[in-house]
């Protein structure tokens, strides 16, 4: 049945990150007319790119100036410090804010788009894995991004060394922040509270350990070369793990082929034993335990090798031995992980929300964009396919089914009824005098901006 309604179709955006304001674009974007509704827990917008990004690449946070072009549309309204969820979950996290409903949502909206993004961390499921000193790579970026849920996290930086545990780019972020020389770190939107200290800090080398060979490492090839920039840093990797020759692979993608040269070009040259910081790459190396008497005081790693399966598939198999390394600060960068939303699906071995081509199994005029739809893979930009796709099939249901029924003033009514149910609402005018206050603290001192952290503080801004 076409629908040949007049009236606006109203569809609301859970999640302001990449893949909730790309999925606003496309709608915005559509021959139909439609008005989008954005929801964030937090006061500000742009989820990672705010708050995941590492604070030294300001080009990937750029984007947000996409963002900002959708946010100004007059069809396009964005609610910050909204909880989806219950009163007794946004109670137990001590959030500013109020709380609103799937079921409200649903009264509401002719559509609801899910972009909450992966929230919490993976585990290694190891002995010692919570002892103090041993931070998920998620609370340790929030810390110095300057997430609220993690801006007390305080971390104890007075170990010479660091163990970080992945191969990918956070795991890369995280180590290379703590090597960073202070004027660079000064030049960032580095949280004051982590800025100060990352300068006062005592790691002087970060071990980065990787459970498969370098040949599966999964760094870009942009940030490895970045390394070679770094004042006072020497990059070390084993002669054995990266031999001279390794990256002549046709079989291997242009990628990967960089990414080996570098590897090899690092192990051949060896460490400059005069350089102040030392990152050391170490494969084939899975962490077995994390020791310590009342905080972390050494790594067991057990060193794998690698086997090919029936099905062609390559997995590290651990030898049975160990090495044990000392560390006060362990940092778990094996991946990030969704979280169930109220009221749907939730496929708890991948942590995403099954569905089909973005349309929520089981569940009429629900949809994912996003991590919670295909798992935390992909960089920034990979979430507007994603998104495309998503609304391509939102768009075609909206033309075809009936609309929910709606008073004539449901624009009006539908922030009526948030202000009063979420009396610390932050819209986008509180947004953009929180975002103005940020720059400006920033610009005498050379810094993108200072940010806020304090829920508190993002209620009085917003307010002026």
């Amino acid at each position: 049945m076409e629908n040949h309604t007049t009236r606006p179709h109203h569809v609301a955006v859970v999640g302001s990150g990449p893949s909730g304001f790309y999925a606003a674009a496309a709608l915005l974007d559509a021959e139909l007319d439609v008005r989008v509704d954005m929801f964030d827990r937090l006061a500000t917008p742009w989820g990672l790119v705010r708050l995941g990004v590492a604070p030294d690449h300001p080009k990937i946070k750029s984007v947000s100036a996409q963002y900002d072009k959708t946010a100004r549309r007059d069809e396009f309204r964005f609610f910050g410090h909204v909880h989806l969820g219950d009163d007794e979950e946004l109670r137990s996290s001590g959030e500013r804010g109020g709380v609103i409903t799937r079921d409200e949502l649903l009264e509401r909206y002719d559509a609801i788009v899910y972009a909450v993004g992966s929230q919490t961390e993976r585990r290694l499921g190891i002995p010692g894995e919570d002892l103090p000193g041993s931070i998920a790579s998620v609370d340790f970026v929030g810390w110095y991004n300057g997430h609220p849920d993690h801006a007390a996290l305080d971390p104890k930086l007075d170990s010479e060394r660091a163990v970080v545990i992945g191969a990918g780019n956070v795991a890369l972020d995280v180590a290379r922040m703590l090597l960073l020389p202070e004027a660079d770190l000064r030049a960032t939107d580095t949280a004051d509270h982590a800025l100060d200290a990352f300068v006062a800090s005592g790691v002087r080398e970060t071990l980065i350990c990787g459970r498969r060979s370098v040949r599966e490492a999964a760094f870009t090839t942009t940030e490895l070369r970045e390394l070679d920039d770094i004042a006072d840093l020497t990059v070390v990797v084993d002669p054995e793990q990266a031999p001279p020759g390794i990256a002549d692979d046709d079989t291997l993608t242009k990628g990967a082929r960089r990414n080996l040269e570098l590897f090899s070009g690092w192990a051949q040259k060896g460490p400059d034993p005069d350089a102040k910081h030392r990152m050391e790459f170490r494969f084939l190396r899975s962490p077995v335990e994390i020791r310590g008497d009342g905080r972390v005081e050494e790594i067991v790693l057990g060193i794998n090798r690698l086997e090919t399966g029936e099905d062609g598939r390559t997995r590290a198999v651990d030898t049975g031995e160990r090495e044990t390394v000392a560390t006060g600060l362990v940092l778990r960068a094996v991946g990030y992980r969704g979280v169930a939303l109220p009221g749907l699906p939730f496929d708890d071995d991948s942590g995403t929300v099954p569905h089909t081509e973005g349309r929520v199994e089981g569940h009429d005029r629900e949809y994912v964009v996003g991590w919670i739809k295909r798992g935390p893979t992909g960089i920034i930009g990979t979430n507007k396919k994603d998104a495309n796709e998503t609304v391509r099939h939102l768009l075609a249901d909206l033309a075809e089914r009936a609309p929910i029924e709606q008073a004539d003033d449901h624009h009006d009514a539908v922030e009526t009824w948030l202000r009063e149910r979420c009396p610390d609402l932050v819209d986008q005018e509180g947004w953009e005098a929180i975002d103005a206050h940020e720059r400006g603290r920033g610009e005498p001192h050379g810094r993108p901006r200072v940010k806020v952290v304090d829920r508190d503080h993002f209620i009085e801004l917003s307010r002026r």
